[in-house]
């Protein structure tokens, strides 16, 4: 991944991740696009069509051996993860969030694994941490709109760094688009976090729309930031949707 190490950002599709197309990923492809179907609407974001279900994953790279972390029992979603988005203020700490758990049974789809670990080992190759923990946010993400008059919007609605640890990276997976207009990702500089695509200040690096299945990008936190515009429906009957994995990875830092 050098564009990743030189520029901040890389895109890539499933023949860079070295994915061809058999039965057996067909049929994990659409184990996952069945949950994205189910998915519960954003507890924090009502009226934005947008779903969502988050967990998280350690990775021990002298064991080779990844693992799902449980999540708390929740009497509605049955297990929930606590969620947040950027740095926490110690002085000022924001109200605990929690999303609804990534299901059990998609935990060990191969096709997931496989998109998993590639992040991982692109995070391996790029930084020294053979002797470190690596902690995984996995975040699967639906915007759905069922109506041409109406819009989903990503979170947060501008250009922004998830954290702008030097530790961080974040990889996103394309799994469906269907009949949507928009959703077009943009990178840009550093500084332009906090700014709209198409402010006069705004620096952008890179504009693209992710189209196919298991299309995708990398981003270094702390070298850019990132955004995902609307979507809004197609001019095909019946609702548009834009599904993706998310995963931020980034080095387990000791509490202790």
């Amino acid at each position: 991944m050098q564009a990743l190490r030189e520029r901040g950002f890389a895109r890539y599709d499933a023949g860079r991740l070295g994915i061809t197309r058999t039965d057996s990923t067909a049929a994990d492809l659409a184990a996952i696009r069945e949950v994205f179907a189910a998915l519960p609407p954003d507890p924090y974001a009502p009226g934005t069509n947008r779903f969502r279900r988050y967990s998280h994953a350690v990775y021990l790279p002298w064991k080779d051996e990844l693992s799902w972390i449980p999540g708390t029992p929740d009497p509605v979603h049955g297990t929930v993860t606590d969620f947040s988005q950027g740095e926490e203020d110690l002085e000022h700490p924001r109200p605990r969030r929690v999303l609804p758990d990534i299901p059990e049974a998609l935990r060990g789809n191969a096709l997931l694994v496989r998109l998993l670990r590639w992040d991982i080992e692109q995070v391996l190759a790029l930084r020294n941490l053979a002797r470190r923990p690596l902690w995984a946010g996995v975040h699967l993400i639906k915007l759905a709109v069922d109506d041409a008059g109406r819009q989903a919007v990503s979170s947060p609605d501008c250009l922004h760094q998830d954290g702008g640890s030097a530790g961080t990276f974040t990889f996103a997976h394309l799994i469906s688009r269907t009949n949507v207009i928009g959703g077009q990702n943009v990178i840009a500089t550093q500084g332009s976090a906090g700014l709209q695509p198409d402010d006069p200040w705004t620096d952008v690096l890179a504009d693209f729309t992710l189209t196919e299945p298991l299309d995708g990008y990398a981003v270094h936190d702390c070298k850019v930031s990132h955004y995902v515009g609307p979507i809004r429906a197609g001019s095909e009957p019946g609702p548009g949707e834009r599904s993706i994995l998310i995963v931020g990875i980034a080095p387990y830092v000791p509490q202790l």
